[in-house]
């Protein structure tokens, strides 16, 4: 099922959607749905990622910050060769 919306864009986004449409072969509508689909994706999954770090910190799950420290300092060693 599918739920009517109407998107007001600037002319700016306006002008870059009818050239992506255009490049794509798609449809504005489309291309908008799909934008949508991976930011709500990627917010989710940010949204949860935060959530598993807040009950890790409420249940005292830490790393201790030299530990993250001297990883961090032998990564960007081994990074520089």
């Amino acid at each position: 099922m599918y739920e009517p919306m109407t998107v007001c864009l600037d002319d700016d986004m306006g002008a870059q959607l009818d050239e992506l449409a255009i490049a794509t072969s798609q449809t504005k509508p489309n291309l908008i749905i799909e934008a949508l689909k991976q930011y709500l994706l990627v917010n989710a999954w940010q949204t949860e990622a935060i959530r598993e770090g807040i009950r890790q910190a409420d249940a005292g799950e830490f790393i201790a910050h030299e530990d993250i420290r001297e990883k961090w300092v032998t990564k960007l060693a081994h990074t520089m060769d």
